[in-house]
């Protein structure tokens, strides 16, 4: 069994649509510490329709390909590694059953798992964890994570990663690795909005676990597309604009309208996600964290504040790790980018 507190680093890999995100962190008298990380980004291609474009969609030669491309060019020398499976491709949900014992629970719940698990549950790995019990007397309930992962998905990461020359200690859901790496033991609802390059998740949190979640299918390649199709210019340099003037309240901006329109349904669709958790919870959330490459981009906080109306912050999933400081000035870009592999290597196992 790898050991987190032995001298060997443990690598989180996060397969995104629009990229590869490896992190290597190892222990450093109890603290995780920042070793390295490296990036692999899919080009852009204009005659290919946005919803075609993703990385998970490349035969699976490429994709190690890939990863050994950025373990390469980083020098990243750990071999010990957690990845994440997109949400997209994974169910999670939280149900209440009766106050049983574990052993109990754990025949009980393959049955109960039947009515939410959208696919046979031959074809899942079933997965499920006690969040805690509700109500009091002589009928309390248990409230239960469940997560289910189709098995065709788990074994193509496993080939995946032995492809790769690596050893994957084990699979997790990209939310969870948010959660852990953004709120720690932080038990505050909390909304997070990780903006990926093809698509935005929106996860609600509670207790330290996913309550409520929603994939809304605009990225950050949509935004360049839209500044591309406004200026009639190449995507390379769309891309370039869109990191450079983000959305500045400025003349010269000549950005603004062609991002404005999506970026206002990115926020439609986070206060919409926000406002079911809390009608049917009857619970608020506390904050708004915001991740993901777009995050980085100037004014782009504000902007998303203003919309929604309500405080919003960058997520720090780097709050917790140690790191050279020599990238103290970059390391609020590099926590936004790289929050869900710096949550995976900081699973214990």
């Amino acid at each position: 069994m790898f050991n987190l507190f032995g001298s060997k680093s443990k690598l989180g890999i996060d397969i995104g649509t629009a990229s590869i995100k490896v992190v290597e962190l190892e222990n450093n008298n109890n603290r995780f510490a920042l070793k390295n990380y490296g990036l692999f980004e899919m080009k852009s291609d204009k005659n290919t329709p946005a919803g075609e474009q993703s990385i998970l969609k490349l035969p699976d030669s490429e994709i190690i390909w890939g990863i050994k491309e950025v373990l390469k060019k980083s020098k990243i020398s750990g071999r010990e590694v957690i990845a994440s499976i997109p949400a997209f491709s994974t169910f999670a949900t939280v149900i209440k059953m009766p106050y049983l014992s574990e052993d109990e629970l754990a025949k009980a719940i393959p049955f109960e798992a039947r009515k939410y698990v959208p696919i046979p549950l031959e074809e899942v790995v079933l997965d499920w964890s006690i969040i805690g019990v509700v109500g009091e007397g002589a009928r309390p309930t248990v409230e239960i994570f469940l997560a289910a992962v189709p098995k065709d998905e788990t074994a193509r990461y496993q080939s995946i990663m032995a492809g790769a020359g690596l050893n994957l200690k084990a699979l997790e859901l990209e939310n969870s690795a948010l959660i852990r790496a953004l709120l720690g033991n932080d038990l505050a609802p909390t909304a997070i909005v990780n903006i990926g390059g093809r698509s935005t998740s929106i996860v609600v949190v509670s207790k330290g676990y996913e309550r409520l979640s929603h994939n809304y299918e605009v990225g950050g390649f949509e935004i360049t597309k839209s500044i591309s199709r406004s200026l009639n210019i190449s995507l390379d340099k769309a891309d370039d604009l869109k990191k450079c003037l983000g959305m500045k309240q400025a003349d010269e901006n000549i950005i603004n309208e062609a991002m404005s329109t999506l970026i206002d349904m990115m926020a439609f669709e986070t206060k919409k996600t926000i406002s079911s958790f809390e009608n049917s919870q009857n619970e608020k959330v506390a904050r708004i964290l915001l991740v993901g490459g777009m995050v980085n981009m100037p004014n782009f906080l504000n902007y998303f504040k203003q919309k929604l109306g309500q405080e919003v912050f960058a997520g720090n999933a780097f709050a917790r790790i140690v790191y050279p400081q020599g990238l103290a000035p970059a390391i609020g870009e590099l926590a936004s980018t790289f929050a869900v592999a710096a949550g995976l290597a900081m699973r214990d196992i």
